[in-house]
């Protein structure tokens, strides 16, 4: 899971952002500023249209949904001139394993004081295992608040001194200490999120401290999503990827506490949240014993699998070791909880706006014929269950990440009309931003910070699986002040999104979306993409970004 997609997410701000400096033109900028070849909306609408129907139910991996959706993509990228990628095939195993918890059985109770209360699996709580066992049993576990739970050495923070968190269970803040900073200046960058604030960090970090449970504590603002996303992303089967240690090194329980009932436990325990919470954001916290004992239940069923990504190639003229290389997610949740009767969350605009959009730039690409350097495109799975199709590319590269000159991400495309601004996601973090100036120049549009930082988007789709081990890669989307109607109306849209269909059954297909704004989003990726793949440049993260030290070390070996 991630974030409200596309427009969607960088729509909801209260207040413009200042456009980005223009970079200079160059010789190279001028080409890439040529229109592109028409991008194709009946392609837009008809894969979108098929991919999100019922029949390919959600295009969960490892469902007939994913056989369908890999084998469109295929014959859809075989028909536009382009190769398979890997070694002939169009497709990359990703070895994964799921885990089902049985809602009848799963059981969280805490006690204090001789009373003991249950949790309702699915409205107070959602707990699962990524240990790939068919049963699991915590007793009585004495749970600990760990405020944020980070240890940032480097920040001279760390939330778990002087605790020994053995057989104890986490009870964890969302977010970062400083995220309702109105600037992105702090000591976890202010309103910016850092990976700090990630729940997929605070369950990591629990695991290194011995801990047996980490339970984090839902918060709607901070976590840029509601409880019902919570409820919908976390039950039902659990995808990782597999492991030979069955990922006995993950903590026995991991989950999340609805608001309501982690103040309800707060209170029980005669502790005082906004108290502890308030404390929690200051230097100098510790962490504080409930004086309560939790103890859960889960009976798993466990399935392995191979899920795949599809790997297409357009082979370059004259340096076709050297790639740039275009990544959109193709699954979705599958089934999930019913409304109104209908239990398939079909993922129109989540992601198959975005898979189509992969196809539709491949197809431009290919009739514009071969650029100097390779394109690859590259449709991953298992996003929704934590970017591990991306994840695991990036582990597991078809072509060196050293010769990958870098990258663009769609995760949902606009489909709500054309927009005057661009808004990139993690702004500021690499030299990407300069051809994206030129080619969003060229079409008239501003470039801006994401206006929600404090969410954290960065973390949350398939470019931070390739930025991690170095290799420079820009999501940037259509921003909020559209054409028609600025940004009120931008601003409605997005709120009626998220609070409507984002991660929901009612995320479906509508024959009266305007598929201007997602060409125009994706003639500016043409742009960008054909103007790397015609240079000599390899970019780089800014001095500053956490991902340059590896671009460095890579680029260095490889030369």
């Amino acid at each position: 899971m991630k974030r409200s997609i596309g427009i969607v997410a960088c729509l909801l701000m209260a207040t413009a952002c200042a456009p980005m400096g223009e970079a200079p033109q160059t010789a190279s900028a001028v080409a890439a500023a040529t229109p592109p070849p028409e991008i194709s909306e009946e392609t837009l609408r008809s894969l979108t249209e098929t991919l999100s129907s019922d029949e390919f139910e959600g295009r969960a991996p490892g469902t007939p949904g994913e056989e369908l959706t890999v084998n469109l993509l295929a014959d859809r990228f075989a028909a536009a001139g382009l190769q398979p990628g890997n070694n002939g095939s169009w497709f990359q195993d990703v070895p994964l394993v799921e885990i089902t918890a049985n809602p009848e059985t799963a059981a969280f109770s805490y006690s204090h004081d001789g009373t003991t209360t249950s949790l309702d699996y699915g409205t107070d709580a959602v707990f699962w295992t990524k240990r790939v066992v068919p049963q699991i049993d915590v007793e009585s576990a004495e749970l600990v608040f760990v405020g944020y739970g980070i240890n940032a050495p480097e920040r001279n923070w760390n939330d778990y001194e002087g605790v020994d968190m053995e057989g104890r269970i986490a009870v964890i803040l969302v977010n970062d200490p400083d995220y309702q900073t109105p600037t992105n200046e702090g000591l976890f960058d202010g309103r910016a999120m850092t990976y700090y604030g990630r729940w997929t960090y605070k369950y990591e970090e629990a695991a290194r401290q011995g801990a047996a449970g980490a339970i984090i504590i839902h918060d709607t603002e901070p976590a840029a999503y509601g409880w019902t996303v919570v409820e919908s992303s976390w039950t039902g089967p659990q995808l990782d990827m597999d492991a030979a240690d069955n990922h006995m090194g993950r903590i026995p329980v991991e989950g999340w506490f609805s608001n309501e009932a982690a103040r309800a436990l707060f209170t029980a325990a005669g502790q005082d949240y906004e108290a502890l919470t308030a404390a929690a954001r200051e230097p100098g916290f510790r962490a504080v014993p409930m004086g309560v004992t939790a103890s859960a239940h889960l009976d798993n069923s466990i399935r392995r699998e191979a899920s795949r990504n599809v790997v297409a190639l357009l082979p370059g003229s004259t340096r076709a070791d050297e790639y740039v290389i275009h990544t959109a997610h193709w699954d979705h949740l599958g089934r999930c909880t019913p409304v109104d009767g209908d239990d398939i969350c079909n993922g129109a605009l989540d992601n198959a706006t975005g898979t189509a959009g992969l196809v539709a730039l491949a197809e431009a690409h290919a009739a514009a014929g071969p650029t100097e350097r390779s394109l690859v495109f590259l449709a991953v799975t298992a996003e929704e269950s934590g970017l591990l199709g991306s994840a695991y590319y990036g582990e597991n590269p078809v072509f060196p990440l050293a010769q990958t000159v870098g990258g663009i991400n769609m995760d949902g495309l606009n489909i709500i009309g054309p927009s005057r601004n661009v808004v990139v996601v993690g702004y500021g973090k690499s030299e990407l931003e300069n051809y994206l100036g030129r080619a969003a120049a060229a079409q008239g549009r501003n470039v801006e910070p994401e206006p929600t930082p404090e969410k954290g988007f960065f973390f949350r789709s398939d470019h931070f699986s390739l930025a991690r081990p170095g290799v420079p890669m820009l999501y940037a989307e259509s921003g909020e002040n559209l054409v028609d109607g600025g940004r009120p109306a931008g601003r409605a849209a997005a709120e009626d999104y998220t609070v409507n269909r984002y991660h929901a059954p009612a995320d479906e297909y509508d024959p009266n979306w305007n598929w201007a704004g997602a060409i125009q989003d994706l003639e500016l990726y043409f742009a960008i993409g054909r103007e790397l793949a015609d240079s000599t440049d390899w970019p780089n993260w800014n001095p500053d970004a956490e991902f340059r030290a590896a671009r460095d070390a890579s680029r260095a070996a490889a030369q």
